[in-house]
């Protein structure tokens, strides 16, 4: 359990607009979300957990599946500190889907760039033995990203330069629009 105070002129989220960019931080895993989706592909696909992983035969399915959940908070602390950063959602259960709106101001909606967006070998396997839709996926994963930072235009590069120097795979998936 773990409790934290903050600064009510720190608080996220701040006010999001069309034309926000969305910053995507690339995940370890499924960290730990999608498990009974996964046990389903998997026992469909015939695939053992102790099998070597069918997207990377240097390690089991299940040890795939089990790796740590990536933990942002050292850095992301410094984009959010300078207020560079509108937003930031955690991608746990829902997905990208239903975690990103919720840090939105009303009438917006994530558009994700399929391009850049980018399926890990994990989640192209889960996809393809799965045989699950674009939707089904975004909605059920993270999809290779653990969480998705909001900042406006102007402060996009600065915002990926610094989670780059802190270590994050950090890019851009996508903008804020309009409903």
């Amino acid at each position: 359990f773990c409790v934290g105070a903050v600064e009510r002129n720190n608080m996220l989220p701040r006010r999001t607009e069309p034309g926000d960019i969305m910053i995507g931080l690339a995940s370890s895993g499924a960290h730990s979300n999608g498990y009974s989706l996964i046990r389903k592909v998997a026992a469909d696909s015939g695939a053992a957990f102790d099998d070597p992983a069918p997207f990377n035969s240097a390690v089991t399915l299940g040890e795939a599946l089990l790796a740590p959940t990536r933990i942002y908070v050292k850095s992301v602390l410094p984009v959010l500190t300078d207020i560079r950063v509108k937003a930031f959602a955690h991608i746990t259960g829902g997905g990208l889907s239903d975690n990103v709106p919720r840090v939105l101001s009303d009438n917006l909606l994530p558009r994700f760039d399929d391009n850049t967006l980018g399926l890990p070998p994990l989640f192209e396997w889960l996809r393809d033995a799965g045989n699950l839709s674009g939707d089904e996926m975004r909605r059920t994963f993270n999809c290779g990203i653990g969480g998705v930072l909001i900042a406006g235009a102007e402060a996009v590069d600065d915002v990926i330069t610094t989670l780059k120097n802190h270590g994050e795979d950090a890019r851009v998936i996508g903008d804020i629009i309009e409903t």
